[in-house]
């Protein structure tokens, strides 16, 4: 049986059980990268994996809310991913008010940094990861992408590129200048300026930033794409490579939907292979 065959009323833990029998050799849970409960990750390994890719995924949740179990987080990603070969690995990171999204970008370093470190003993190649964040998650994802120094020094070693689905904060300072911004960027980013800096991908990025594919969803009125395009067009500028890639789908779906057979998913993995020709998504998963 196929993953996307499956009902949707199946308890999302007997289908972590069936993609573990169908597209997994093994499921690690809750493997920690630091000493706080949510300082944890999950991995996801291929049968018979060598020197395989790594997708390391950074969940949403408006810098509060989320986990690294979300079903739109995991089994659509699993189910077509693994099947290619591919490891992947979804992070907790912790949350407001115990962290603000400076500290969250350190935790997403810190397990991305676990997860190079392990990425061999798993079947992985450290040095082929693609980092992918949805919501807050992008944001966060953004923020290392623009300074990777902010991963290398707590450890993380280069990665390919990162992939941010739906983010919309590329400006956090234009956000909470904005008298019509919604109220989880307040609990998020208060009302300390330097955090908005610090904290905006578009504030900080440098020629040292690393290649990011900026998908935005059209359902959410103009600000999402106008957000990515303009980040794009001052990435640009440095010659920064930020690609945009429109989607008609909710917010939610930009994430859930990623992965089905399908335009949106092949134009997410043509951004990949486009970094690395060996990287490739040739192999269909089997019905």
């Amino acid at each position: 049986m196929f993953i996307e065959d499956i009902p949707m009323r199946v308890p999302w833990l007997l289908l972590l059980t069936l993609i573990s029998s169908t597209a997994a050799a093994e499921v690690l849970k809750n493997l920690s990268y630091g000493p706080d409960k949510k300082q944890s990750l999950d991995v996801y390994i291929p049968e018979g994996a060598h020197n395989a890719p790594v997708i390391f995924m950074v969940h949403g949740g408006g810098w509060r809310y989320g986990d690294k179990n979300g079903e739109g987080i995991v089994r659509r990603k699993v189910a077509r991913w693994l099947p290619l070969g591919w490891i992947f690995v979804s992070a907790n990171y912790r949350l407001v008010p115990n962290a603000d999204p400076l500290v969250q970008a350190e935790d997403v370093a810190r397990a991305l940094a676990f997860s190079q470190s392990q990425a061999a003993s798993w079947g992985g190649d450290p040095g082929k990861f693609v980092v992918m964040g949805h919501s807050s998650g992008g944001h966060l994802v953004s923020l290392l992408a623009v300074q990777p120094s902010l991963a290398f020094k707590l450890g993380a070693k280069p990665w390919l590129a990162t992939v941010s689905l739906d983010s919309a904060a590329f400006d956090v300072v234009q956000i909470m200048r904005s008298a019509t911004h919604p109220g989880l960027f307040d609990r998020a980013f208060g009302t300390d300026e330097a955090l908005w800096i610090a904290a905006s991908p578009s504030q900080q990025l440098s020629s040292e930033s690393t290649p990011i594919l900026a998908v935005c969803s059209t359902r959410r009125g103009d600000q999402p794409c106008i957000q990515a395009h303009d980040f794009a067009v001052k990435a640009g500028s440095k010659q920064v490579r930020v690609e945009v890639l429109e989607q008609d789908l909710s917010h939610s779906a930009v994430n859930n939907r990623l992965g089905l057979p399908g335009g949106y998913t092949d134009a997410v993995e043509a951004f990949i292979t486009s970094l690395d020709a060996t990287l490739q998504f040739t192999s269909q998963p089997q019905r």
